[in-house]
């Protein structure tokens, strides 16, 4: 990013200049607190390298076993895929999906997209297609969760030491090696040293002025006029990276409130209903989230059941709360604390992919302990709706506009296009 560029805050919509931020450093908002810029040294080379490096990683991670699981002279091996073949066999093929995409599509395709982008910057070229590829990095992030389903392997493989003899596979370390690369590499990413790379379309004509109408892109993040942006009929298109512009993003309350009412209602019979039936020598068993938490407790499985707890009731429950009270908030045109109010925001865009850690317990569970009557594990109708519950709050969070928390402050002071330009602080990381 240029020093003393022009930018948007896209949590608070305050226009501000960027200062030289140091080797290191990062340049927050000065209204809402939010990193707006983060200096990132030798950005592309080592992206690049780590994404090299990922690539080779998640090729191992999906061929071979992930887990074997051993019991009475009979064994099941389990790789990535096959798990989520076993869930669609069983007629669970929303899960099956969810666990698809979060788990193998979504970290393969932001690897694949992160080479396409860095290979021709590295080489010094401009490809037309390459700002369309880099701006669906961003869009896939959140969704890839290996992270997460490393944590429901170690706690499938708990529950399961007692009763069978599991096994490790070559996938597991390479697995646990590819969620630190893709951290490493989300790290070192530097998004505005790419962007500025990319040529815009026609020149802005001069510098904005105080109080002049502008729009800014919340892909890339430039601020342009109106007149200046790319025309698609009556839609307005960011000039840099073509993507669609607009002040807020469109009808974010409408959309949030319908998400999260469906989570809602989901969620009810995601508690109620049995998750998973368990048949262990001819006698089955059906447990919902919380009898599953009991069974660990009476176990003394404590820290396990913490986990479960946590990731499956707390969390979710929070998520829920925490959206319905910053909808209200807007709806209600609060101006209470609305710095404290955006800080909720990050949180429950924080947390709530951990809620996926049950439906990948299942996941394991169902692919490894396949053993008929012997002992065998089959997801029920309780995992779906649950499953339901994390996708609907993901999305309600996604489709909420934390701008919307500060326009009633701007309300009878200043009106659009006419916010105050300020200059966000710098700070080293």
């Amino acid at each position: 990013m240029a020093q003393d560029s022009l930018t948007a805050c896209l949590e608070c919509g305050l226009l501000q200049r960027i200062p030289e931020v140091p080797p290191g450093g990062s340049a927050q908002c000065m209204r809402c607190g939010g990193t707006m810029h983060r200096n990132r040294p030798d950005s592309l080379n080592r992206t690049l390298a780590l994404t090299i490096a990922g690539v080779v990683l998640f090729i191992v991670a999906n061929s071979f076993p992930v887990l074997s699981f051993e019991m009475q002279g009979r064994e099941t091996r389990t790789t990535l895929i096959t798990s989520v073949v076993d869930l669609y066999q069983g007629g669970d093929w929303p899960i099956a999906a969810a666990v698809l995409f979060t788990g193998i599509l979504a970290p393969g395709l932001q690897l694949v997209l992160l080479l396409s982008v860095l290979l021709p910057l590295t080489l010094n070229r401009m490809p037309s297609w390459l700002p369309r590829l880099f701006r669906r990095v961003r869009t896939l992030v959140p969704w890839g969760m290996l992270d997460v389903f490393m944590v429901a392997i170690l706690v499938a493989v708990v529950k399961l030491a007692d009763m069978a003899v599991i096994v490790p596979g070559a996938s597991l370390f390479a697995l646990g090696a590819l969620i630190f690369v893709l951290a490493a590499a989300q790290a070192a990413l530097d998004p505005d040293l790419v962007w500025s790379r990319v040529p815009i379309a026609g020149e802005l004509s001069r510098p904005l002025r105080r109080g002049e109408a502008h729009i800014a892109c919340d892909v890339c993040e430039l601020v342009v006029r109106p007149s200046e942006a790319m025309r698609a009929g009556d839609r307005l298109r960011c000039p840099r990276c073509a993507d669609l512009l607009h002040r807020r993003k469109p009808q974010s309350l409408q959309r949030s409130w319908a998400l999260l009412t469906a989570a809602v209602v989901c969620y009810i019979p995601a508690n109620l209903l049995p998750i998973m039936s368990v048949t262990s020598l001819g006698s089955s068993q059906s447990d919902t989230i919380f009898s599953g938490v009991y069974f660990m407790l009476d176990h003394g499985m404590w820290p396990l059941a913490l986990v479960i707890f946590t990731a499956s009731i707390f969390v979710p429950i929070l998520k829920l709360l925490i959206l319905i009270f910053l909808l209200l908030s807007v709806q209600l045109r609060s101006d209470w604390r609305p710095r404290e109010r955006t800080r909720l925001y990050r949180v429950v865009e924080g947390i709530g992919r951990w809620s996926m850690v049950d439906v990948y317990v299942l996941t394991i569970l169902v692919a490894l302990v396949r053993l008929g009557n012997i002992a065998s594990v089959q997801a029920e109708l309780g995992a779906i709706f649950f499953c339901a519950v994390v996708v609907l709050t993901m999305l309600a969070a996604m489709s909420f506009d934390p701008r919307l928390i500060w326009d009633a402050l701007e309300q009878g002071h200043v009106g659009d296009g006419e916010r105050p330009f300020g200059a966000a602080r710098a700070g080293s990381l």
